[in-house]
């Protein structure tokens, strides 16, 4: 496998570059690989000797040619008998390194991993006893944004899904009240917005990446439930109003919460786009989400309200709501066909007598079932104990689940199901944990390495791990040798370049020294490198964690300027921001909105509520989430913000009617606030859930992740809107006095009020008052 990895070319106008031309180099002007080739080498050379006495130890074995070489790192799964002889091992890991000094080289280094994975699959076929699992630099890049061309056909799946059913939402057997094309208007309302906003990303350099997934959803759940509720707000106006009178009376109507929770939304995503959260991209999902949010709601002020005056005019002249031809009267009807006349019935007004319902919108099947079934069931007294009951199991095992919630650090969360990175860091964990990670230990000034005490002070800050690196087999080399450690400096470096760097026994650390040559012919160290490996599980993310946050203090604390690096820190690093930065920000924002609102609301006990019932929500979904097998990490943390707006979303119309509702009982206040806004809040969650349904199946970890979360969000706040709330508010504050204002007999005055309108125009000619 290593000869044919070496022998790879990459074919460039007039020269094939190999491994040699773009690899790094040695003193000896040959490529670096790793130690573990050397001794597979001597140990091949060995057997075909007939030697028996080569042996491998581990984690550090010694070369034919003396030299100490560490392979903790590339031997895996290893079984030792005594004094660490390598009895067996079940993993070997080879590290290719390649040079980045300019395009043409970064061009040809990326073209050389691509044909090096290949060239690693083609040996697998023909080797199917070992088990092979490339990975380059690029594999984590390419495999994240595969998540994106894996959901294309799922994603459009879930796009006529939730078409079909907002325009089924939207229907009606009463072919001039029935408002589909709305449904389907109210769906391109959102994505116009979420377009409007990738578009503006893209011209302005922003950088798309795999989270933007979760954009669409977001933008779901707010603008639909807004174009729902403008709907639904239209059903309560008379239909003998004049369409700006009814337009006027939506506005009112619904606007005002539109208005608060887009204002929510922006807060808490201009909080997260802000320079507070430190990872790019949830930066970018946030300030996408704000800018799709912001376009939302202009465009459902202007081209959705166009859109249901528009359907509004077409009822009023008693139009089909689909095709918009006059429907015939009643009697005309009779002569048609039973298919035509099932396509065109209608309702009409002077139709109705006094002792028919005037609100011909309840023939809508949801409306219909809310009213005449599900606000009695809900309120019923042998329902309510099970209801607490149920909300009581809910608690329980939230809690359960609340009490077992990790951190997610592993790769595969963020990835594709089926890549290279979820194959690679399986068996990185699984064979290559017991000495990991190796840590660059980098000295970036030029210090007095001849001085004694300066030596002692590199030595304290590696102290507690295992030291493989140039410095302490100096240190070694010159004890043995019985050389002062307090040489002068010219003395010093003279015995770098001349005595330890041309002795073979240390020839390897020869890479990891800078000189730099002053006036004189002097020569200084302007820089060093060494390795530090710890003896910590890769699978313990504490003890990585710890490890990381030491190094970082030593850094800022010692007299020695150095920095310390592993690829592993960038995700320990990533995921320890991912989840303490959105969830700051969650809590900034959580707070600066309980602030904004309490200025906005008409009664403090709204504000209780909503705090009350977001907490329920939010620590359910957490819960619930980690019994799902969903650790905290940047995508599950995102969603848990999305779900504090969404929960407000649903949860503030239903606590706004019922808190500020004045006379009456608690019941039927209750009853009235899931009338008034149940159809919208069910409405957009039917939408919301098929649409989610498609995210399942997408063979990525990173949507698995926004699936369940999303889910959950969806689920428990459902259940809260329409089990927890209206029960628990029949017998908690705010009270229901009735409040009747002591009027005279004597002075009762009688209103007649007539109207005469034009049927024609549906103009109002004139309004006779009578006293």
């Amino acid at each position: 496998l290593h000869s044919a990895v070496t022998r790879i070319q990459v074919q460039r106008p007039g020269f094939n570059y190999t491994f040699a031309h773009i690899c790094i180099l040695n003193n000896d002007k040959t490529c670096i690989v790793d130690d573990i080739v050397h001794v597979l080498e001597e140990l091949k050379a060995a057997r075909s000797s007939n030697r028996t006495n080569f042996a491998i130890t581990y984690p550090i074995t010694h070369l034919k040619d003396g030299r100490e070489v560490y392979n903790g790192h590339q031997l895996g799964g290893v079984t030792v008998h005594s004094k660490d002889r390598v009895k067996s091992a079940e993993a070997i890991q080879l590290t290719y390194y390649l040079q980045a000094i300019n395009s043409l080289n970064d061009m040809v280094a990326e073209k050389w991993e691509s044909i090096f994975c290949d060239t690693v699959e083609l040996f697998q076929k023909s080797n199917r006893k070992v088990k092979m699992y490339p990975f380059t630099s690029s594999s984590l890049k390419e495999d994240f944004q595969k998540t994106s061309r894996v959901s294309e056909r799922y994603l459009i799946t879930s796009l006529v899904l939730v078409v079909t059913l907002a325009i089924l939402c939207c229907s009606m057997q009463d072919c001039v009240r029935s408002k589909p094309w709305l449904g389907l208007l109210g769906l391109l309302t959102v994505t116009l917005a979420t377009l409007t906003a990738a578009g503006i990303i893209n011209l302005t350099g922003g950088k798309y990446n795999s989270t933007f997934l979760g954009i669409p959803f977001v933008m779901l759940g707010h603008g639909l439930y807004g174009t729902f509720e403008m709907l639904s707000s239209w059903r309560k106006t008379r239909e003998d109003q004049h369409v700006k009178e009814r337009t006027a009376a939506v506005f009112a109507d619904s606007m005002l919460s539109f208005s608060l929770t887009t204002a929510m939304y922006l807060v808490t995503f201009g909080i997260g786009a802000s320079p507070f959260t430190n990872i790019e991209a949830a930066r970018i999902f946030c300030c996408n989400s704000c800018i799709a949010i912001f376009f939302n709601y202009l465009y459902v002020l202007s081209f959705y309200g166009s859109s249901l005056v528009f359907t509004g005019y077409i009822e009023n002249n008693y139009q089909h709501s689909i095709f918009c031809r006059k429907v015939p009267k009643p009697e005309v009807l009779q002569e048609k066909p039973a298919w035509y006349r099932f396509l065109l019935t209608a309702r009409f007004s002077e139709d109705t007598d006094d002792s028919e319902e005037t609100n011909t919108y309840e023939s809508h099947l949801l409306v219909w079932f809310l009213k005449r079934y599900y606000c009695d069931w809900i309120t019923n007294t042998y329902v309510k104990p099970f209801v607490v009951l149920f909300y009581l199991v809910y608690i329980s095992f939230a809690l359960m689940g609340y009490l077992q919630v990790s951190e997610g650090s592993d790769l595969s969360n963020i990835v594709a199901t089926a890549t290279r990175t979820i194959e690679y860091t399986t068996a990185q964990q699984k064979y290559f944990s017991n000495y990991s990670p190796v840590i660059g230990f980098y000295i970036y000034e030029s210090i007095e390495y001849w001085n004694t005490s300066v030596q002692e002070d590199v030595l304290e800050y590696t102290k507690g791990f295992v030291r493989i690196s140039w410095f302490e087999s100096y240190l070694n080399y010159l004890r043995k040798l019985n050389i002062s450690t307090g040489l002068p400096k010219k003395n010093f470096t003279d015995l770098l370049r001349n005595s330890f760097l041309k002795t073979p026994q240390f020839a390897h650390f020869s890479e990891d020294i800078i000189f730099s040559k002053k006036y004189n012919n002097e020569v200084d160290v302007v820089a060093s490198r060494m390795f530090l490996v710890a003896k910590t599980m890769e699978t313990k993310r504490e003890e990585l964690y710890d490890l990381l946050e030491t190094l970082r203090k030593l850094s800022l604390t010692s007299k020695v300027k150095f920095i310390v690096f592993n690829p592993s820190f960038v995700y320990m690093d990533r995921y320890a921001s991912s989840v303490g930065a959105p969830l700051q920000n969650s809590c900034i924002s959580a707070l600066f909105l309980l602030f904004f609102s309490a200025f906005l609301v008409a009664d403090s006990l709204i504000n209780v509520w909503l705090t009350l019932t977001v907490a329920s929500v939010e620590f359910g979904v957490i819960g619930f989430m980690t019994l799902w097998k969903v650790e905290l990490d940047c995508i599950s943390v995102l969603c848990l913000i999305y779900g504090i707006n969404y929960t407000i979303d649903n949860c503030a119309p239903l606590l706004s009617t019922f808190v500020l509702g004045k006379e009456f009982t608690r019941t039927k206040w209750v009853k009235n606030a899931l009338e008034v806004h149940g159809v919208a809040i069910l409405q957009s969650y039917l939408c919301y859930i098929v649409g989610l349904i498609p995210l399942a199946a997408v063979p990525s970890n990173l949507t698995r992740t926004l699936f369940r979360c999303l889910f959950l969000i969806a689920l428990v706040t459902f259940f809260h809107c329409f089990a927890i709330l209206p029960v628990i508010l029949t017998f908690l504050p705010p009270s229901k006095k009735k409040r009747k204002e002591k009027k005279n007999p004597e002075n009762r005055e009688e209103i007649e009020c007539v109207e005469m309108v034009d049927m024609d125009s549906t103009r109002v000619v004139d309004q006779i008052t009578t006293v």
